[in-house]
Parts: structure tokens; C-alpha cells; sequence
């Protein structure tokens, strides 16, 4: 890509859109094109159509999404698979429409069968049964993987997908109703830590600053009060109780290093190259309850962490074979226990 290029980075205050925006900058792309959802709706097809129209974006980066966690998921199941549905297709139509160059659409593991083997390999895509748990969002992000492999087919376009594993960093969703494992256990984590300590005032501006919910309305917000609330969602100072048995084994990857491989891929390589989609990982794993343990750890939680065996675990294990991506010359290189801390040193930044 040259330095002067337009890109449109969709979702750009989001956990990737954002990660991109930084890595582009970083590198000396500076002509980039981004839009809040109150200046472009992606949902909407006027308006998408017109804004690639009118703007004529070289290069996209596909990185919005309508995303969350198990309970969000399980919640919010017609949301999930219309709103990632419309705007897959709505960004793709326009891509091709407006004569993008490249198009980068993000993915998601979650795409692979509950019980396929491990490490998961691009070829079993639609080899069995989807995770329950998600499965709306996985069957709207196959769609738009699907929509780039047949554009490539029919029209000529050069669309590629990238899947890539857990993401967690700085800019991450830490709302305990809708986030996902890895920052709903770093924001439970520091919360049980604050309650240990008795710090009343900063577990009150956690709250305030990040997401008051839980029944709490400002002017009823007391420490009591939110002791309770969270009591209620297993958090307190002397424990914290996830979901699950803390068995399921998950990859994660910094979503630093995910904007370095998008990136790498949009300047070098095709739909040619990389095929239908391409994993993006880590190539390494741990159990929920190791996660939890190096959480603790960084947020310096001396408490008991359990775990309630009556909550689905869901997905047993999710390792990407990440072999294709290495051979392409790339790999990740934040370290599981770094990340974590850098992510840490930002949510208490902010």
C-alpha cells in the first residue's frame, strides 16, 4: 500500500478498527478514512453505497462488528446475526461497486465445528456442528467470508478473510454483561482486589467510569449497594466465581499483533495467496483456570478464584494451526503474560 493511499478502517473505536488505526499511523499511513457509527451506519445501504461513492476508498480494513460474549451472544441472537450480516454485505457490495483495490475482512474462529480436531485447520470450515452458544454470529461471519471468496470468483475482486483467535487489549470491552473471558476477568479480578483492600472510592469510580448497570442508577450508587451487585455477579473480596469448569482451552492473541498481520497481508499478499480465509493466532493455549491464574497474578489478586460447573463452558478447545500464516513470514510476538500486562497498565490508566 502506498503511504498516501485512502483507507477506510471500519469499526475504528473498536478493539481492532482501533488497533489498526494505530499500527497505520505508526507506520506513516496518514490519508485514512474513519467514521463513527453516528456519521456512517453500516447497516444501511444508502448510506454505505454513498460514502464509497463519494470517498472512493482504495483499501479496506472490514473490522466492524456487533460483538460479545457468551451471555451476549445467547442474549442478543437475532441482533448478532442481522447486524453482522448487513454490514458484511452491505461494506462488500460497496467495496466492489466502487472499485476497492483490496479488502481485508475480519473474521472469527468461532466459524470452526464445536468438535473439530485440533489445531483447527482452514479446511474444516462447515465440516460439523457450530458451537450453540454462538451461532449466529458465527453463521453471519461464514456468510462474509463466503460473500469475499465469490466476489474474488465472479468478479475479479481481491477480498481476503482473516480468522483470528480470542483478541484482548487496549481499547477492549469490559463490560461484565456483554465482555468477552479475558477482559471480564481482568476488570473481576481488579473490582475483587479493590473490595480485599476495602478501597471504597476507586471501586465507586470503576463503576462510574466503565459501566454503572447491575441495577445502579447514579444517584443510588453506594458502596453497599455495589458490593451487592457485584456479590451478585460472583465478585467479592475474598473470591471471584467464573463460569464453567475452567477446563476449556483458548488461544489468545493481542490485538496489536492482529493489526500487524492485517497489515502485512493487505501490503503483500491476495486472495491468490492466502486462499478461501487465513488463521491468525498465537499457535499456543491455555485453560480458563491457567488464564485466570496469570490474571491474578498481574492484577495481584491473593484471593480464591472458582469456578461454577453449573454455567456452560461452551467450545471444549479453539487452537488455530496458524502453519499457512507462517509460511507467508509472519508470526505473533507478544507474549501471553506481557499482553496482559499492557493491558492491565492501560484499564487502570483509564
Amino acid at each position: 500500500m502506498d503511504k498516501n493511499a485512502r483507507i477506510f478502517v471500519s469499526g475504528h473505536r473498536g478493539l481492532v478498527g482501533s488497533a489498526i488505526v494505530r499500527i497505520l499511523r505508526k507506520k506513516g499511513y496518514s490519508n485514512l478514512l474513519v467514521r463513527t457509527r453516528s456519521e456512517l451506519d453500516l447497516r444501511h445501504q444508502n448510506e454505505v453505497f454513498r460514502f464509497f461513492e463519494e470517498e472512493k476508498p482504495e483499501y479496506v480494513f472490514l473490522a466492524a462488528a456487533k460483538v460479545g460474549g457468551i451471555l451476549a451472544n445467547n442474549t442478543y441472537k437475532a441482533e448478532f446475526i442481522y447486524d453482522n450480516l448487513v454490514i458484511a454485505a452491505n461494506a462488500i457490495e460497496a467495496s466492489y461497486r466502487s472499485g476497492v483495490k483490496k479488502l481485508l475482512n475480519l473474521g472469527s474462529s468461532c466459524v470452526y465445528p464445536k468438535l473439530a480436531p485440533q489445531p483447527l485447520k482452514e479446511e474444516y470450515l462447515l465440516s460439523g456442528y457450530l458451537e450453540p452458544t454462538n451461532e449466529p454470529y458465527a453463521v453471519a461471519k461464514i456468510a462474509a467470508l463466503k460473500l469475499c471468496r465469490y466476489y474474488n470468483e465472479q468478479y475479479g475482486t481481491n477480498f481476503i478473510s482473516l480468522m483470528p483467535t480470542n483478541l484482548y487489549g487496549e481499547g477492549d470491552n469490559f463490560n461484565l454483561e456483554t465482555s468477552h473471558v479475558l477482559p471480564a476477568l481482568i476488570r473481576k479480578l481488579h473490582l475483587a482486589k479493590l473490595l480485599r483492600a476495602n478501597q471504597q472510592e476507586k471501586v465507586l469510580l470503576d463503576i462510574r467510569k466503565r459501566f454503572l448497570g447491575y441495577g445502579l442508577r447514579e444517584g443510588e450508587l453506594s458502596f453497599e449497594k455495589a458490593k451487592d451487585v457485584l456479590k451478585n455477579k460472583g465478585v467479592t473480596g475474598e473470591e471471584v466465581i467464573l463460569w464453567g469448569s475452567g477446563a476449556p482451552r483458548r488461544e489468545f492473541l493481542h490485538v496489536d499483533d492482529l493489526a500487524e498481520a492485517s497489515i502485512f497481508l493487505m501490503g503483500r499478499y491476495g486472495y491468490k495467496d492466502v486462499g478461501e480465509f487465513i488463521n491468525v493466532g498465537t499457535g499456543k493455549d491455555n485453560s480458563i483456570r491457567e488464564l485466570a491464574e496469570i490474571v491474578g497474578s498481574v492484577v495481584g489478586f491473593d484471593g480464591r478464584i472458582a469456578f461454577d460447573t453449573t454455567k456452560p463452558d461452551g467450545t471444549p478447545r479453539k487452537l488455530l494451526d496458524v502453519s499457512r500464516m507462517k509460511s507467508l513470514g509472519w508470526e505473533a510476538h507478544t507474549s501471553l503474560d506481557e499482553g496482559i500486562r499492557k493491558t492491565y497498565e492501560w484499564y487502570t490508566s483509564m
